[in-house]
């Protein structure tokens, strides 16, 4: 399965060039888009002909240890949604995103939070990373509380990107939060020189 990433409930493994209809099928949904495009939906083409070429690519530039992972339950191997761990298109190695997008079969099961423990850890780690930041709509309190549970610090509000001003509340812009090799370490009981 080339998998990337265990927890205990979930396998994170990289797309393959012929699950674009996995990614269409999470993209259709309007409550999953809510916070992303008002719930419209993300064409198919637009999937197959960008965000999936862009999500192989990824693997290419960054070794394998960065980009977009499709998530899946490892009682079933049913597809949740997936987790991203990339830094932003210019930016530095060592900063790195996190998010996530699930199937809303997968909400409130924990698996967001989960999956994200799992990443902070291998980017801390493993990857080298000195700071893991993550970004979401002020009103998307889901998402903000999942953050938080990460420990992960409030540190900037944000005014709204032009492509998302159809999502309800807008008007209130987004939000960015962040949590650095150390932060984590100290919230692991680790030292420094770990």
């Amino acid at each position: 399965m080339n998998t990337y990433l265990e927890t205990e409930r979930l396998a994170l493994r990289r797309f393959t060039a012929n699950e674009a209809d996995l990614l269409i099928e999470l993209d259709s949904d309007p409550a999953v888009m809510r916070y992303l495009t008002g719930g419209i939906p993300t064409p198919p083409e637009v999937v197959r002909d960008e965000y999936l070429p862009r999500i192989l690519a990824g693997y290419e530039k960054w070794g394998g240890n960065l980009g977009l992972f499709a998530a899946q339950e490892k009682d079933g191997g049913a597809f949740i949604g997936w987790f991203i761990l990339r830094p932003a298109p210019e930016g530095p190695l060592d900063e790195v995103e996190l998010g996530y997008r699930l199937r809303q079969a997968a909400w409130g099961k924990g698996y967001a939070t989960e999956g994200s423990r799992a990443l902070l850890s291998k980017a801390f780690k493993e990857l080298g990373v000195r700071m893991v930041w993550a970004e979401t709509m002020s009103v998307n309190h889901g998402s903000r509380n999942i953050m938080e549970k990460l420990e992960m610090a409030l540190v900037d509000t944000l005014p709204t990107p032009s492509d998302m001003e159809m999502v309800e509340d807008s008007e209130l812009g987004g939000v960015r939060y962040e949590l650095t090799k150390e932060q984590w370490e100290r919230h692991q009981g680790l030292s420094g020189d770990s």
